[in-house]
């Protein structure tokens, strides 16, 4: 017996887990919910504990490249403090929720290339299982898909997105980077931009809506950046017309006329306009703040583990994501 645990502490004859996630999407600050799926080793086994790790594959600029890793950025315990008998099957359900700032996976069921995982870890008498990666889906809240919609509407049309770790000065973000969905020009605006970034901070109250447009340069100025921000509520969505609306930004953004806006019943947050980080600027990158991203960057191309809540995860982790959504990417 004695042999028995001290092999299942390696991870050879111990319990195993495996995670399934309700299906559909999840939206932000919505309810994640689920069973997890415990099947018993060769022997006894104390569970201690049972985790939940969010997950998400993020871009950080390192001088002038872009490195890729992995950041937790929630962390529950869904269960523990139970004895799991040799070969006993037990599922337990869940419940938890998202981040209100979580990333939009998918617009109309088609993906948009970010990548998030649900992780579960497995505590077994002191010793941790490899545990399980399962994909997170989360789609938009109904203020996100009313403003991408418009933007449709207008002519805009999807390039890419993507996760940049950071923080967005003058917002009150919370997670350690943002989620920037970049547009081809409208053939309206085609003559002022080159793109427009699109970045949604979500909160219990309402969304604040970032807008970057890269400006086309003139005969007598180079091409620079422009930034502004809209806070808008998440009641009477339906009611507005968004193409109006929206195209009001951009066309605001475009004549820099001011350095933020704000509209809807949460229009407090419109102060945070007065912050540094909006209004015309050439691009040196200011937008961004977090002056150790070179080094989170450089441990995870070395393979050192920094793994704590909002900061880049081993590299092995960063290769066992790739590898499960490889094919969702493709």
């Amino acid at each position: 017996m004695v042999f028995k645990r001290l092999l299942g502490s390696l991870g050879v004859g111990g319990p195993t887990v495996d995670t399934v996630l309700d299906p559909g999407p999840v939206l932000p600050g919505g309810t994640l919910s689920g069973q997890v799926h415990l099947q018993g080793g060769s022997s006894d086994f104390e569970i201690e504990r049972i985790t939940l790790d969010l997950v998400a594959r993020v871009e950080a600029e390192h001088g002038d490249e872009e490195r890729e890793g992995v950041v937790v950025f929630d962390h529950f315990t869904v269960g523990g403090g139970f004895r799991l008998a040799e070969g006993e099957r037990r599922s337990l359900p869940f419940t938890a929720q998202l981040p209100w700032e979580t990333p939009v996976t998918e617009l109309y069921g088609q993906s948009l290339g970010i990548v998030l995982g649900v992780r579960t870890g497995l505590d077994v008498a002191g010793a941790k299982d490899k545990g399980d990666l399962d994909q997170l889906t989360v789609g938009p809240l109904p203020a996100q898909e009313a403003v991408l919609e418009a933007l449709g509407q207008l002519g805009f049309g999807f390039k890419s997105a993507d996760l940049e770790l950071g923080h967005i000065g003058g917002t009150a973000q919370r997670l350690p980077f943002y989620q920037e969905i970049e547009l081809t020009p409208a053939p309206q605006y085609a003559h002022a931009l080159n793109e427009l970034e699109v970045t949604f901070l979500a909160n219990p109250g309402g969304l604040d809506v970032v807008l970057e447009a890269d400006k086309r340069g003139g005969i007598f100025s180079g091409g620079h950046d422009a930034l502004t921000l809209f806070t808008i509520g998440h009641e009477g969505v339906g009611q507005r017309d968004w193409t109006t609306e929206v195209d009001g930004w951009v066309r605001q953004l475009v004549d820099h006329r001011g350095a933020h806006g704000s509209h809807g019943s949460h229009g407090s947050h419109g102060s945070h306009g007065s912050h540094h980080g909006f209004g015309d600027h050439h691009d040196d990158g200011h937008r961004r703040s977090g002056p150790s991203t070179g080094a989170i960057v450089g441990g995870v191309a070395a393979g050192v583990a920094v793994g704590v809540v909002g900061g880049f995860v081993a590299a092995e982790v960063v290769d066992e994501i790739g590898d499960a959504f490889e094919d969702e990417e493709d």
